[in-house]
């Protein structure tokens, strides 16, 4: 089983699938993660298997490790598209993400106004205000939904911790529209057990989700490293073109990862 633990605080630029040259921000420490599910999809591996040692990175080192890299793409011409908070789990746990993203808006606006600034998210912490407030700052505040059927969200997605996902429909239309659903769709089967969310019985419950929440943009994704749990597999071109034509057809721009 391969996994990628990501270097902290910074990392990259990598080419996103869906964002271009993307700067990672790391806010969790670089020896392990730190999440509040455990997705049996997830390229870090298990929340279990890679405990950290070393603690979060402090505010101030975010701050001057970013400022250092920009400062030094710029020298090269090499500005990033995007600087994206990702990494080792979940971003918004760190207790300055909501400093944090200040900070970066005010780096980015210094060394590279034409960047967007994103965050990628699971949506567990959006029912903290501070966090809320902060992610409608950011340009692409990239908040999950993989299901509104708890069974597959417990199955899949493992939350460590209560979670709701009526609850978390709720809180996502809060955001009056600034927010981008990210969604994965994948095909084979956990421990003998079925993961396919390409059928109806998914498809149709999440759609109406969608409708709800009134995004600017829907990413419909699939697998595309190795996972920690074998048996799955990526969901079919076809499928996924399936979803994102229903997304459109209901009036919402969608963008497909094959």
């Amino acid at each position: 089983m391969s996994t990628v633990i990501y270097p902290s605080p910074i990392f990259g630029p990598v080419r996103s699938r869906r964002l271009g040259i993307s700067l990672g921000i790391n806010l969790l420490p670089a020896d392990g993660k730190v999440c509040s599910f455990d997705c049996i999809y997830c390229e870090c591996g298990f929340n279990e298997d890679h405990r950290p040692k070393l603690p979060l990175p402090t505010r101030s080192e975010v701050a001057a490790a970013l400022e250092a890299k920009l400062q030094e793409m710029k020298q090269k011409g090499e500005l990033p598209d995007v600087l994206t908070f990702a990494g080792n789990g979940e971003p918004t746990c760190h207790p300055d993400f909501p400093d944090i993203v200040g900070d970066t808006i005010a780096l980015r606006n210094k060394y590279c106004p034409a960047a967007k600034v994103s965050v990628l998210s699971n949506s567990t912490m959006i029912h903290r205000r501070e966090v809320h407030d902060a992610l409608m700052l950011v340009d692409n505040n990239i908040l999950k939904l993989d299901t509104v059927d708890p069974a597959y969200i417990s199955k899949v997605d493992h939350p460590c911790g209560t979670y709701d996902v009526a609850k978390t429909v709720e809180r996502l239309k809060s955001f009056n529209g600034h927010v981008i659903i990210q969604t994965i769709f994948m095909q084979g089967e956990a421990n003998g057990e079925s993961v396919d969310n390409t059928g109806e019985q998914y498809v149709l419950p999440w759609l109406e989700a969608i409708k709800e929440i009134k995004p600017q943009q829907v990413m419909v994704y699939t697998i595309d490293r190795e996972t920690p749990t074998q048996g799955l597999l990526k969901a079919s071109r076809e499928r996924l073109d399936a979803v994102r034509d229903r997304v459109e057809a209901i009036g919402f721009s969608c963008s497909v990862s094959y």
